[in-house]
């Protein structure tokens, strides 16, 4: 009777703990459970509500109603990715396993940079070093620099190698145009190779409070000199909407360095350090918490950095490059 009396009790816990994992995985996935959630998550942590006028409240009573516990998972991902993209900012996605949003501030603006031309037209002969293509302009005058990716490292000799080819050059070009960012440890390496002298260069700030204003102290971002060969001669930098995330922090860093210039359109911005988490449902998220300041405490990095010398690409004639011609101009 005592086995008997223990196997009911033990079905009876089997059935109450199956329940309860029923219910919670079935609460776990409710539409409106997670899209709170996120609304939550989001309204607590984003960086950027106040310098864009986002007013999330608003988002949150237009969206919301759109949905329903009955909603598909497909329609949940939908709302979940138009509540995100109201934030205009490509540091922030919802990963599920079946699509990943994204807000493409790249296509928001004429692109300015078409790889072939300047292969084609202006360095056939190009060099190859790591992530590095380069070579001499203007009859060797001016030194031509693309660096694609900030998520391409590269080592201290190669950058030593590469500098070193351009040491009796006027000037160079360093043609960020269409780098959408990568690893922000590359941006001081870089910008280390352009001053004898560390440099205060800019500041974060993070959120960390209930209010949409509350940040904690700023944070110094320095330029520290490093390396075997330095270029002290001037650097004209290209960039564009499609410059993003890292790019748009060496765009910010750079204007503290008197040698470089910021040439071609305002930068795509990802100004903001992102950082995330996972809905209740098992998808992931992530979005900015930071902001990134210049000197003076401008605040323009997410709303991309302006360049200095305005200059854009004319997409009539695909033999010239109108902003590497202008760049030309400046450093002969």
């Amino acid at each position: 009777m005592k086995k008997i009396l223990l196997a009911i009790v033990g079905v009876g816990m089997l059935l109450s703990c199956e329940r309860a994992l029923f219910e919670r995985d079935k609460a776990s996935n409710d539409p409106l459970v997670n899209f709170d959630y996120l609304w939550n998550e989001v309204d607590k942590k984003y960086s950027y509500f106040q310098l864009k006028g986002i007013d999330w409240n608003i988002v949150r009573d237009t969206l919301r109603q759109k949905l329903s516990n009955q909603s598909t998972e497909f329609e949940l991902f939908d709302v979940l990715a138009e509540m995100l993209n109201t934030l205009r900012d490509d540091h922030t996605n919802l990963i599920s396993p079946f699509n990943v949003s994204r807000f493409n501030v790249e296509l928001q603006k004429p692109a300015n940079f078409n790889a072939r031309t300047v292969e084609k037209y202006y360095i056939p002969n190009g060099w190859i070093t790591g992530p590095f293509f380069h070579d001499f302009l203007a009859g060797g005058q001016v030194g031509y620099i693309r660096y694609s990716s900030f998520m391409s490292s590269f080592s201290g000799q190669q950058l030593d190698f590469v500098l070193s080819r351009y040491k009796d050059t006027k000037g160079l070009i360093l043609d960020l145009r269409s780098n959408g960012g990568g690893s922000i440890f590359n941006v001081p390496l870089l910008l280390s190779r352009f001053t004898t002298e560390r440099l205060l260069a800019g500041y974060t700030i993070t959120r960390n409070g209930p209010n949409h204003t509350d940040f904690g102290p700023r944070e110094n971002f320095f330029i520290t000199p490093d390396g075997d060969v330095k270029y002290l001669k001037p650097v004209i930098v290209l960039i564009d909407r499609g410059s993003y995330s890292a790019t748009t922090f060496f765009a910010v860093l750079s204007l503290a360095l008197p040698n470089l210039t910021l040439m071609g359109d305002t930068t795509g911005g990802g100004g903001g350090l992102p950082n995330g988490g996972q809905l209740p449902n098992g998808w992931r998220y992530r979005f900015s918490v930071s902001q990134l300041l210049d000197l003076q405490g401008n605040n323009y990095a997410e709303d991309g950095v302006p360049p200095q010398i305005p200059a854009s690409f004319d997409w009539n004639d695909l033999t010239r490059d109108e902003i590497i011609e202008r760049a030309l101009q400046e450093l002969l």
